[in-house]
């Protein structure tokens, strides 16, 4: 197996890393390489910052370990290799009336990926995390293979959510979700304000509820957006399942400040004063950005990073002042999202909470760094914590106190790998798993 020089990128492409990589193609390529020693691996990188990311290190391209090992029509268990994409997973067993029990912003996370983020999905206050439906978990710890259960408490506890720094993921059970079909009946309806948004999650009845948010809006439209609501049906999927693509970076002015008040003006009044309803395939409400590829560089060449934060529910006027701070700093971007979560999470370090999330892209300039870590003190300070797999700027002292199980998944990530070969960019980065031990020169005794 070769190794090459690569530099890689997470997907808001303002965090990037160089270093030597491995492409296995099957598990025992892949035991080859961790029998020399432990090192992180990623997928398809659609972490926005720098979770996937390992500089002046090896690290693992999982991507061609993408198969069906084995699935069980009647129960709808199944298991995959890590690197296989969740929408992909969907497609494959729509038409048998299953599917993954929580997807991401993403059909192209990988499964390894969601379970090291334990992603959540817009149906999170119904079914909860990614991780509360993985059944079974194989790590590989250089030379060492496990397979771990939720009943083996800690060590999964320590794994989902857990950053990839108990070990390799080399694949998963997961128990599937029976579904009637691949459509969805879409719900649409212009929202006024935040206060009419916070009442609308309360009535909301579907499974599937997420809201769009003006983020330029100011004074009595602050907060305004659009709802959506659906829930999945049969019938025939109609969808011609082509794609459109970005072909170059877009120019700065692009995403200039008159130009996403425009776009946000646009995209408010696309939907009737009276609401509609549609039917959709399923992958159009799932993922609705990955009908565009690429289209991160819509962001220019600098990129983006994008601020995510979920508070609790009794902290409202703490979302009302991070909403009125985004406003009057002319940064956000039309990509803001308002979801009202569940408790569910499986995870020491999994992001989800009961409360509200709010997230916004910004494109990559320095104001924009300033901004998000001021966002994020402020979503500390109401008790709420930000999302790493969308972090690329905050510093290690805003997250102190976000993650109330931080000691004990730091406890177990740091036997399991003591010399700290798992980390990343970002868990170096944040100090999430306290000071590294020091290298000592050659011939000099510990």
């Amino acid at each position: 197996m070769s190794w090459k020089p690569l530099e890689t990128m997470g997907w808001g492409r303002a965090s990037a890393a160089f270093g030597d990589v491995a492409r296995p193609e099957r598990v025992a390529h892949l035991k080859k390489l961790l029998s020399l020693g432990a090192m992180p691996a990623f997928g398809m990188r659609r972490s926005y910052g720098d979770a996937p990311l390992t500089s002046s290190e090896k690290s693992l391209d999982m991507t061609r370990l993408d198969r069906v090992l084995d699935f069980d029509a009647a129960t709808g268990l199944v298991h995959v290799e890590a690197g296989l994409p969740i929408g992909d997973l969907g497609r494959m067993f729509a038409a048998q009336d299953w599917l993954p029990p929580v997807s991401p912003g993403t059909g192209f996370a990988t499964i390894g990926g969601c379970i090291a983020n334990d992603v959540h999905g817009k149906n999170h206050h119904v079914v909860g995390s990614f991780g509360q439906h993985v059944t079974e978990i194989t790590l590989i710890q250089g030379d060492k293979t496990r397979v771990i259960t939720p009943n083996d408490s800690a060590e999964f506890q320590a794994t989902v959510g857990g950053l990839g720094q108990t070990g390799v993921i080399a694949s998963a059970k997961i128990q599937m979700m029976p579904c009637k079909g691949d459509l969805m009946v879409l719900t649409e309806r212009r929202i006024d304000d935040l206060d009419e948004f916070f009442m609308a999650f309360e009535d909301a009845t579907k499974d599937f509820t997420v809201g769009w948010i003006d983020a330029t809006a100011k004074g009595d439209r602050l907060g305004r957006g659009v709802l959506e609501e659906g829930e999945i049906t049969s019938g025939v999927n109609r969808s011609s399942g082509k794609t459109k693509s970005v072909p170059f970076n877009a120019p700065a002015w692009a995403l200039s400040a008159p130009i996403v008040r425009l776009f946000n003006e646009l995209y408010f009044r696309r939907v009737p004063r009276s609401g509609r309803t549609s039917v959709k395939p399923i992958t159009d409400p799932f993922f609705p950005l990955d009908a565009i590829h690429n289209w991160n560089r819509l962001y220019g060449k600098a990129g983006f990073n994008q601020f995510q934060c979920v508070v609790p529910l009794n902290a409202k006027d703490s979302l009302r002042e991070m909403l009125e701070r985004i406003s009057a700093s002319g940064l956000a971007s039309p990509l803001a999202v308002l979801k009202k979560m569940g408790a569910g999470r499986a995870g020491y370090m999994s992001f989800p909470m009961e409360g509200y999330t709010l997230a916004v892209d910004f494109p990559n300039r320095g104001a924009a760094d300033y901004l998000i870590r001021d966002l994020t003190n402020m979503a500390r300070e109401a008790g709420g914590r930000i999302y790493f797999a969308k972090d690329g700027v905050a510093k290690p002292q805003q997250i102190d106190g976000m993650y109330p199980d931080q000691d004990a998944w730091r406890k177990v990530v740091n036997e399991i790998d003591p010399t700290y070969a798992n980390a990343t960019n970002l868990v170096t980065r944040l100090n999430l798993r306290g000071p590294a031990p020091e290298t000592k020169p050659a011939g000099e005794s510990a």
